[in-house]
């Protein structure tokens, strides 16, 4: 694992939302906002157990609602985890262009 990225990643989003159930971490959705305009949800994670139980349903909102009625909520999902984004009827927008990482 890249840990010295991982931490710049932590270290640079401004908007966390966790999940815990008592002191374990069971979810995680990381964001870059201006929480005026836009909020790119950049990373979202549940516990693999903790799955299927409306957690990341329940990040994406509070996200969302940290972020601001008048932001915009964007994310590139995972080709693994379309079919959950589509499963809680969140929008996929047809006018979104991405230049992909390059390392």
């Amino acid at each position: 694992a890249d840990t010295e990225r991982m931490a710049r990643m932590i270290a640079n989003a401004n908007l966390i939302v966790t999940a815990r159930k008592a002191h374990q971490l069971v979810g995680v959705s990381r964001a870059l906002t201006d929480f005026a305009y836009c909020c790119y949800l950049s990373d979202l994670a549940v516990d693999r157990q903790y799955q299927g139980h409306g957690i990341g349903k329940r990040l994406i909102a509070e996200t969302r609602r940290f972020a601001g009625p008048e932001s915009m909520c964007l994310l590139l999902s995972a080709p693994d985890s379309i079919g959950f984004y589509k499963t809680i009827g969140m929008p996929q927008p047809d006018n979104a262009f991405l230049y992909k990482r390059e390392r």
